[in-house]
């Protein structure tokens, strides 16, 4: 058994103010493998107290000291990848071969793309050419209170430690308790890459008692949060009473939108592969596929034959098969949506409710793909967060956009045709924070952030710099 019970506050690992233990499940037997602590009110007073006696020396280093020290975290972090990959795949659930390529590499992606954007980033500069008097300066906006969630750690994590130290913030990071143990290693790398007392804080806890005390927190400037809508709204609520700057990226229900002058072959098993990536566990996942009408029957025979090359199977093994989603309590309200849309009248394509078959303990759930799914039935609305997908018919562009922005979501839209005036068409009018066409990766540095209850703000190169960044106009700057 691990036993990881203490937090990271001022450069050193404390006991918490009170012992509070938790188990940490691993999802592929059902057994605890860890033991963390779960911090309180009074263990976010000594962090955001560490914060805050760090913030002014911090904030005063120079722009080439903070590409230093991040250099320094990016050396530490190479070093410890394998050891971030197992911690991953043994809290969370994830195969190995994804731990290991995407989920620990993600990080190192973006803290080398930090320091690209830091180092030409301009934090002084005039307002325009005719008013050389007037001082733009961007500014740290302080001490930035962290909440990430399970599905994604490092990404999350690094997405925003790194821009907040970067733009000079001082940092307080509440990882998932359900996914704790990958930041506790984050935690450790940040120790190793030197950086000074207090610049970075780590305390682990549940949202309604440690999340709860950081939003609400008067000695903490911004909170920066992943995760469900439903706790992104608590989240801004607890800050409100401080008018603390709140960014958020929360739910999604994308849809990916297959039109008939598409590859369609390519299309679907791209679709596919994506929403089922990491269990379906995936805030951008495509989950919702919108097939225009002339294709759509060999559209849902293509994702039937390919649904049965899907595996499933155990996270510690090699291979590119799924493993099992992460908790009880995702597993339950997976097969709950299941249960519905088959009340609902979604014809079953694939997997439905149980365990794949030769499974009999595990979180694991079967690839499902429900056809002649309506855009008002549950399976639609409401994002499952496994691998789930709903595949709805339309008959022309029109309809097709109309499906994709009924939604309270808009995080990401895919869209896939061989028109390109099409694409452009269509890109341009998807209320989603992203969209992308024809399979084409998002690159580093590119905003990954959601319109509506998609959440607030944009993390990523600059612009998840400038979210951490005050803006001040000086008048009369001396020439």
């Amino acid at each position: 058994m691990i036993e990881k019970t203490e937090f990271y506050i001022d450069g050193r690992w404390v006991a918490p103010s009170a012992p509070k233990t938790l188990d940490v499940i691993n999802p592929a037997d059902e057994q605890p493998f860890a033991i963390i602590s779960l911090g309180s009110a009074a263990d976010v007073d000594k962090a955001v107290d560490a914060a805050r006696r760090a913030f002014p020396s911090w904030s005063a280093t120079t722009k080439e000291e903070r590409v230093a020290a991040l250099e320094r975290l990016l050396e530490a972090y190479k070093a410890r990848v394998a050891d971030m990959a197992k911690a991953i795949s043994d809290e969370m659930g994830a195969p190995m071969k994804l731990a290991m390529e995407s989920q620990a590499a993600v990080g190192v992606s973006h803290i080398k793309t930090f320091i690209r954007t830091l180092k030409n980033f301009e934090f002084e500069h005039a307002l325009d050419e005719r008013n050389p008097q007037e001082r733009i300066v961007h500014e740290p906006i302080g001490v930035c209170g962290l909440i990430t969630p399970w599905n994604w750690p490092m990404n999350q994590v690094t997405l925003k430690v790194v821009p907040a130290i970067a733009a000079g913030c001082t940092v307080v990071l509440k990882p998932s308790e359900v996914a704790p143990l990958s930041s506790i290693v984050f935690a450790e790398i940040m120790d190793a890459a030197g950086f000074p007392a207090g610049v970075f804080n780590m305390v682990n806890g549940d949202g309604p008692t440690v999340g709860e005390a950081m939003s609400r927190h008067p000695g903490i400037d911004m909170m920066s949060f992943t995760g469900s809508t439903r706790a992104g709204i608590a989240v801004t609520k607890a800050a409100a009473d401080t008018v603390k700057r709140v960014t958020l990226e929360l739910g999604g229900k994308s849809p990916n939108i297959v039109f008939a002058d598409s590859d369609l072959e390519a299309a679907i098993v791209r679709g596919l592969d994506h929403c089922f990536e990491n269990t379906g566990q995936s805030c951008n996942a495509p989950t919702r596929m919108l097939v225009e009408r002339s294709v759509y029957d060999r559209a849902v025979e293509l994702a039937g034959e390919h649904a049965k090359t899907v595996k499933v199977g155990n996270p510690a093994d090699d291979g590119d098969h799924i493993g099992p989603l992460v908790s009880q309590a995702q597993f339950d309200k997976v097969q709950g949506l299941i249960d519905v849309a088959i009340k609902e009248g979604a014809k079953i394509v694939a997997g439905g409710a149980g365990r794949p078959e030769g499974f009999n303990r595990g979180y694991y759930v079967r690839p499902t793909i429900f056809a002649d799914v309506t855009n008002e039935m549950t399976i639609a609305r409401e994002e499952v967060f496994g691998p789930v997908l709903a595949m709805i018919p339309f008959e022309g562009e029109d309809e097709a956009v109309a499906i994709a922005n009924d939604t309270p979501y808009g995080l990401s839209s895919y869209v896939q045709t061989g028109d390109a005036e099409r694409a452009r068409r269509v890109a341009r009018q998807l209320r989603a924070g992203m969209v992308q066409v024809n399979g084409t990766s998002r690159a580093p540095g590119s905003p990954f952030g959601g319109y509506k209850q998609s959440g607030l703000g944009r993390e990523g190169g600059k612009f998840g710099l400038e979210d951490f960044l005050e803006v001040k106009a000086v008048a009369g700057w001396p020439q």
